[in-house]
């Protein structure tokens, strides 16, 4: 009937999508493939080429591996509960989405105003690391940018650093002193996040292609100084393997490697933004838990790997820089002098790939809140060309331009991991949620032993929480307050039934 909402089946399922007068529908175009590509388009990235380093010099040292094998089996009863969601309700919105369908509008607003503020970070946190990445490049080529106009005008240090002391705050962390740079900002961690923003709004085919290419790249370059890497480090560089504790909880020591594990968790958001996308992919009953699992066990084993070359090859006290597996080779010597450029290049190209994803990722949270009319209708705008959300692309880019621009990295890593974790701990929760209240829906993929996978994730991300430095949990209650304010004043009274149901088997579950 003309004016009132249309239903389209959906390709894999036969659900219907309800879809509002003059809606357009996000284009499906995506197979497993480029899914895992999305994943470790997004995982493979950060964390290798930018936290790592970060994360040992100011944590855990070499012990940063172990730091990595605990983010990873935590990720891995997380990544079941994921598949298992993305299976049932492939629709774009992630843990936002899931949380929305099954255990109400509050949780869902808790978990999207989360992951805003987690996109957000992480992909400056990536322009950041990519514009250490590109002026080093530069450099090599004999063009040298303007440091006033590569850096950002305040950083942080510890009193202890300022002091040369111990001086720690009440809560046991080491306290913070910011002071400017001089400089002026990052306008070329700006100018990318742009970019990229630019090629979103362009189409999903097209970034997904460009993903794919990316990955390709910065892959074999990792797998090359892996294999090159290894066979030269240096056993003085990994003694002591966990640094003794110096004067703050989180600060070297066992306590250091567990709050690198935190530090260092939001690397793994891949696979969430994996099934942010599932709206767009062709097959998502069975194509989300092959793209979810597979980038996740992928960049797992090459994270593990690359933490080992990196701080073999170098002191952890020298990776502290915004370019680490760089500054790892130039460390090695000559042996590895002719894979400066290789690393560099392949930088570049695969960073601007996780921008991508993350970007891509945030503006389909945008789309799914504003469906369900948490936000404003704009947001879920979809360009009539290009079939992509285009405004709330548009919003993120900016915002997480202006972010890359002024903000150090050290404020951006600590900044992403809280709400990351916090999502993931309510997705093993919903899951335990749905075993009981819907026990007859349709799985096309179940999380294997649920009792024991989906605690184990709650407590693992959850002590991951537990383990971030208390300034995150500061900035964490700040914008949640903010976030509770529009929830009160314009997401209540605009809230809609959730769009999606779950399918019931006409037989009972086993």
């Amino acid at each position: 009937m003309a004016g009132q909402p249309t239903a389209d089946l959906d390709v894999t399922s036969g659900q219907p999508i309800i879809l509002e007068p003059g809606e357009i529908e996000l284009r499906r175009a995506l197979g497993p493939i480029q899914l895992i590509a999305l994943g470790i388009g997004a995982i493979i990235g950060t964390g290798i080429f930018v936290i790592t380093g970060h994360a040992a010099a100011s944590y855990a040292g070499p012990g940063v591996v172990i730091s990595f094998v605990i983010a990873g089996i935590g990720c891995l009863f997380a990544g079941l509960c994921y598949a298992e969601y993305a299976s049932m309700i492939p629709v774009a919105g992630s843990a936002y989405t899931y949380t929305y369908s099954t255990l109400g509008k509050f949780l869902a607003w808790l978990i999207g105003w989360n992951l805003i503020l987690e996109y957000l970070a992480a992909a400056s946190v990536v322009a950041v690391g990519w514009s250490g990445y590109f002026t080093k490049l530069m450099g090599q080529m004999g063009i040298h940018l303007p440091h006033a106009l590569v850096n950002a005008p305040i950083k942080v240090k510890t009193l202890a650093a300022v002091a040369g002391g111990c001086a720690v705050t009440p809560s046991g962390s080491l306290a913070m002193n910011f002071i400017p740079t001089g400089d002026t900002a990052n306008f070329i961690a700006m100018a990318i996040i742009l970019l990229i923003t630019a090629l979103l709004v362009v189409g999903i085919r097209a970034s997904a292609q460009f993903t794919v290419a990316m990955v390709v790249v910065k892959v074999s370059v990792v797998i090359l100084v892996i294999a090159f890497g290894l066979p030269l480090i240096k056993a003085a560089n990994l003694h002591p393997f966990i640094p003794p504790n110096t004067c703050a909880w989180g600060h070297f020591g066992w306590s250091g490697v567990l709050r690198a594990t935190g530090v260092i968790f939001f690397a793994y958001i891949g696979f969430d933004a994996v099934s942010v996308a599932a709206q767009e992919a062709k097959n998502p009953q069975r194509d989300m838990p092959i793209g979810i699992l597979g980038s996740l066990i992928i960049c797992t084993v090459l994270y593990i790997l690359m933490s080992v070359t990196m701080t073999g090859l170098a002191s952890y006290t020298k990776l502290n820089v915004s370019y680490p597996v760089f500054a790892a080779i130039q460390s090695a010597g000559p042996q590895l002098a002719w894979l400066g450029v290789a690393v560099n290049v392949a930088v570049v190209a695969g960073l601007a790939a996780v921008m991508l994803v993350l970007i891509l990722g945030q503006s389909r949270i945008f789309y799914a809140m504003s469906r369900d009319g948490l936000v404003p209708p704009f947001f879920s705008k979809v360009h009539p060309r290009f079939q992509t959300p285009y405004i709330g692309t548009i919003v993120t880019g900016i915002f997480a331009s202006v972010l890359a621009a002024l903000v150090p990295l050290d404020i951006l890593g600590e900044l992403v991991s809280i709400g990351t974790l916090a999502a993931f701990v309510i997705v093993c929760f919903g899951i335990m949620v749905l075993r009981r209240t819907h026990p007859n829906a349709k799985r096309p993929f179940r999380t294997p032993f649920v009792w024991i996978v989906a605690p184990l994730g709650i407590l693992t991300c959850g002590a991951m929480m537990a383990w971030l430095p208390w300034d995150t949990w500061v900035r964490l209650a700040v914008w949640t307050v903010v976030g509770l304010a529009i929830y009160v004043l314009y997401s209540i009274r605009h809230a809609k039934p959730p769009r999606w149901k779950l399918l019931e088997n006409p037989e009972p579950a086993e």
